[in-house]
């Protein structure tokens, strides 16, 4: 049995934290990089060149990618083997707050959200989900998540015989209908199949792959690959202002469903797709 401390929990939180909203991830500037050269737009590429100038600054300047330093959103997989000495919960609400504090990010939660909207001051409480897997180590992923890409997230439950071709529709008609809001280009997270929240937290979970890489399942990934296709052809474009580069990828996790079902859930992420993981 491998013990970890809670302490060690929080510095590694607060560490992500910071790396996450400082640092832009390889994989997503090596897509900005290939979506300029190949928008058609003059202006399109204009905004994608400053999207990478800003993420050049952010690292060097260690200063937030986006004034929205988000909600914070940990993914947890903690191995069969594997006890921690303290209380979980506790251990990453505070690496959340210090994490915050000490960088210096913006703090955007507010408690009692349909009446006073009262800030909560740290950035807490997190969203924190968990999964039990094999093995002797504890996996974070960290994700701070900005609300302008989050509001445009939608679940639909779709007639069955709506198929690959309704899942296409919807999304079109959801990017399409989102605009500017997300800031594109974004990153679109699927989760197509089990029940309305499962199909909810796979979309969020699938933002977590590197940019591009296709789904293991070739039928998956051809509909990931269609997707893209017909979101680019809308013309939103980079920022909105119009090209043809609204979608940097789109990533899916499907899963079995009832005979009387398909949930489809789409989480956008911003073109600043930030996450940051560390296993312990």
């Amino acid at each position: 049995m491998k013990e970890i401390e809670a302490s060690a929990i929080t510095q590694a939180v607060a560490r992500l934290c910071q790396e996450a909203n400082f640092n832009l991830g390889e994989d997503v500037l090596a897509a900005l990089k290939k979506a300029q050269r190949s928008e058609k737009s003059p202006l399109g590429r204009e905004f994608l060149s400053q999207l990478i100038e800003n993420a050049r600054i952010a690292q060097e300047e260690k200063m937030p990618l986006c004034q929205d330093c988000g909600t914070a959103v940990v993914f947890l997989e903690i191995g069969q083997g594997v006890h921690i000495k303290g209380d979980l919960k506790q251990a990453i609400e505070e690496g959340v707050r210090r994490g915050y504090e000490q960088g210096y990010l913006r703090k955007g939660i507010v408690s009692q959200p349909f009446s006073k909207r009262t800030n909560t001051g740290d950035n807490t409480p997190a969203v924190i989900h968990t999964e039990i897997v094999p093995g002797d180590s504890l996996k974070i992923a960290v994700m701070p998540k900005g609300g302008g890409a989050e509001n445009v997230s939608r679940l639909a439950m779709l007639l069955p015989n709506e198929g690959k071709a309704g899942i296409i529709e919807l999304v079109a008609k959801t990017v399409k209908e989102a605009g500017g809001d997300p800031c594109p280009p974004v990153i679109i997270g699927l989760g197509i199949g089990g029940t309305a929240e499962q199909a909810m937290l796979m979309a969020k979970k699938a933002l977590l792959r590197k940019v591009g890489e296709p789904n293991p399942d070739p039928e998956v990934a051809q509909l990931e690959k269609a997707v893209l296709a017909r979101v680019n052809a809308l013309g939103v474009g980079p920022m909105g202002f119009g090209g043809s580069t609204t979608a940097l990828a789109v990533h899916a996790l499907v899963s079995p469903t009832h005979i009387t079902s398909l949930p489809v859930a789409i989480n956008i992420q911003c073109h600043s797709a930030r996450h940051k993981e560390i296993t312990l």
